[in-house]
């Protein structure tokens, strides 16, 4: 089992930057994927970036890119989402997913933090 802890959400103004962590820990060897995906109210999950794990990567939505970056640090089992120029239509709930290995799912899942963009 892998436990994921996703911090550094919050209410930030259009424009500004935001940077959301994401702690693995269990059975972190098994990890093959580790990512996030956001969810905005009435709408459906969807992918924003992930890493290989043990290389290939990063993966980044097209509708973030240029604006959001994903970056590691392996040796803390923690994965980060720097999020720039941030707009009203990003406000949503992001989730940290982990896929295990020899699996297409994301089986692992995160509780969520909540991101705002409002002024």
């Amino acid at each position: 089992q892998v436990k994921l802890v996703e911090s550094g959400g919050g209410l930030v103004r259009p424009g500004e930057s935001l940077t959301l962590s994401c702690a693995a820990s269990g059975r972190t060897a098994y990890i093959s994927v580790l990512g996030w995906f956001r969810q905005a109210p009435g709408k459906e999950r969807e992918f924003v970036a992930a890493f290989r794990w043990n290389g290939g990567g990063p993966y980044v939505a097209d509708s973030v890119k240029g604006r959001f970056t994903i970056s590691r640090d392996n040796a803390a089992n923690t994965v980060f989402l720097q999020m720039y120029r941030l707009e009203p239509e990003d406000t949503a709930v992001y989730y940290c997913a982990a896929k295990g290995l020899g699996s297409n799912d994301y089986g692992s899942w995160g509780q969520g933090t909540q991101v705002t963009v409002s002024s």
